[in-house]
């Protein structure tokens, strides 16, 4: 037993002063995150929260934009019945959609409080249905992209102004039930992903539409 409890206190002095050994070596610095589009996390300029948000939306855009480099303005128009919504609308949808929650969390509007000129710009793109068949038409490609681009580029700045205390408050006046403004901005990236799915499928049935293995 004396000899157990000499070797028990010989393998404690040994760990004993490893430990301090390391205490006393300098801080080594973490690694620069990696950066690219498929590696979701922070990012320069916004809290580490904000910028893994930021790094999952902007992974998800190309998701709904890459196959429609040489789509026509009739395609973006074409309407598959009289139910159906056009891929312009959708991705009018889509910027309308990042609109009124930029205004909800940013600017902390109650949610469909916004002024009537608002409404009358981006209700029919929110709403789709009847409003979006009639009037969301006429725009090539660029109008579409354009506006994306520009709703992004408002979301990325105001980012920049919020850390991640803001991110995860909770609104508990959202219907869902109490909700944070992170879930609320992952819903937009979830969004995108919705209807990316239904862009796929209308650009594989558009009249003369090449076959895809996709």
């Amino acid at each position: 037993m004396k000899i157990l409890l000499i070797a028990n206190r010989r393998t404690f002095l040994k760990g004993t002063a490893a430990v301090s050994a390391a205490m006393m070596l300098p801080p080594v610095s973490p690694a620069a995150p990696v950066e690219g589009m498929n590696i979701l996390g922070p990012r320069p300029g916004y809290t580490p929260q904000v910028g893994t948000l930021v790094s999952m939306l902007t992974w998800m855009r190309p998701a709904v934009t890459r196959y429609m480099h040489d789509i026509s303005q009739t395609n973006l128009d074409y309407l598959f019945d009289a139910n159906a919504n056009s891929i312009g609308a959708l991705l009018l949808h889509l910027a309308a959609t990042e609109t009124y929650y930029q205004m909800n969390t940013f600017d902390g509007m109650t949610w469909d409080s916004w002024p009537d000129a608002v409404k009358q710009k981006w209700d029919a793109a929110m709403d789709l249905g009847d409003a979006g068949r009639k009037t969301i038409k006429g725009h090539d490609l660029s109008f579409y992209l354009g506006t994306l681009q520009e709703v992004r580029e408002k979301s990325l700045a105001e980012f920049k102004k919020r850390d991640d205390a803001w991110l995860m408050a909770v609104d508990k006046t959202w219907p869902w039930g109490p909700t944070n403004n992170y879930c609320k901005w992952f819903h937009v990236c979830e969004h995108e992903s919705h209807h990316a799915g239904q862009i796929d499928l209308l650009l594989k049935r558009l009249p003369g539409a090449k076959p895809s293995e996709g």
